[in-house]
């Protein structure tokens, strides 16, 4: 099955449940997991507002993701390291995509919103644009119908 997965984490919820779902095939196949933080250039960290963030602020707030996502990965007894990569001028897809083909990744799992429509068309899909340009399997995590905005669908 596989035998190393990238796992790109930005701290959100969407993340969260792709490495969660990678947690679980690690466990079912025995693959590696990297876990992957890119500090790009048009990210906005969970710890700062645009006005005071700044790119060391930003590489700060990847460094504690990092070990938070690596303490929640080694209570599950899942083989696992740690890289995070810096893009200030590009998309972060970009920098995933490139990692995964350096690492030779057999997948990249990855949370997703699961946007449509407007929402996707203005606000861009990193998820998307991973699976289209990666030259390895990407498996794409959605989100639980609950935890969709809009709630149900009628």
């Amino acid at each position: 099955m596989y035998k190393r997965i990238l796992v790109p984490v930005d701290g959100s919820t969407t993340s969260m449940n792709g490495l969660e779902k990678a947690i679980r095939l690690s466990k079912a196949s025995g693959a590696k997991l990297r876990i992957l933080h890119v500090v790009d250039g048009i990210a906005f960290s969970r710890d700062h507002s645009m006005f005071t963030a700044t790119a060391e602020k930003f590489r700060e707030s990847g460094r504690k993701l990092i070990r938070e996502v690596m303490a929640r990965v080694k209570k599950q007894e899942v083989q696992a390291d740690s890289r995070m990569v810096e893009n200030l001028t590009g998309r972060a897809a970009d920098t995933i995509a490139k990692e995964a083909s350096k690492w030779k990744a057999d997948v990249i799992v990855m949370g997703t919103h699961g946007r449509r429509g407007f929402n996707r068309l203005m606000l861009g899909s990193d998820a998307e644009l991973v699976a289209r340009t990666a030259t390895v399997s990407v498996l794409l995590v959605q989100p639980s119908k609950a935890g969709r905005r809009g709630g149900k669908k009628k």
